[in-house]
């Protein structure tokens, strides 16, 4: 594992798509996680058995099925469900969490050099605490941004070995988010 600068000492944050991955996040060692695909219906029980277990986790607001993405629905996550942290690629959803005191992280996709631009546009906007950017396997461009934003960058999407992790964190990402389970156990205190 590497001597880079982490999240609270983990250098991966795992990222649960499944009640099989919350699961085996449950009994880890990791204090942090991402919600990714729920249903609004298992939010309330889910949450609970996170809190049960003291671990905190991140909800994706966007892959909630059931609540549309918008300020409104960031306004009901954060009052009634109280994630840790809210992820969205919604500027509107970003400034909502950060208004309600919840961690926010603005989620950005590195297509090509306009969506790059928009993007840095809309963080001068949001001013998120963190930004995650995907792909998460371009380290020059990791670099670009934790530079260019002054914002604490997660990295993810399309990371898939040790070797990208690693990438990752020495370009300057503060952790890696990913739903390989294999990279759960590789990186766990």
């Amino acid at each position: 594992m590497s001597d880079y600068t982490m999240y609270e000492g983990q250098a991966i944050l795992p990222a649960a798509k499944n009640m099989k991955q919350f699961e085996q996040l449950l009994d880890s060692s990791y204090q942090y996680g991402v919600f990714l695909d729920t249903h609004i219906a298992q939010l309330k029980s889910i949450y609970r058995m996170a809190g049960s277990h003291n671990k905190k986790m991140f909800l994706h607001a966007d892959l909630v099925h059931g609540l549309k993405n918008d300020e409104y629905a960031a306004e009901y996550l954060c009052q009634e469900i109280k994630p840790f942290g809210i992820i969205s690629t919604r500027g509107n959803v970003i400034m909502k969490a950060k208004q309600k005191g919840v961690l926010a992280i603005q989620r950005i996709f590195m297509l090509d050099t306009i969506a790059l631009e928009k993007s840095y546009a809309l963080l001068e906007k949001t001013q998120p605490d963190y930004i995650e950017v995907l792909p998460g396997v371009v380290p020059h461009m990791i670099r670009e941004v934790v530079e260019r934003a002054g914002i604490p960058v997660f990295a993810g999407g399309l990371i898939r070995t040790v070797e990208d992790v690693e990438n990752a964190l020495a370009a300057g990402a503060t952790a890696v988010t990913t739903s390989n389970s294999y990279l759960f156990s590789q990186y766990q205190r």
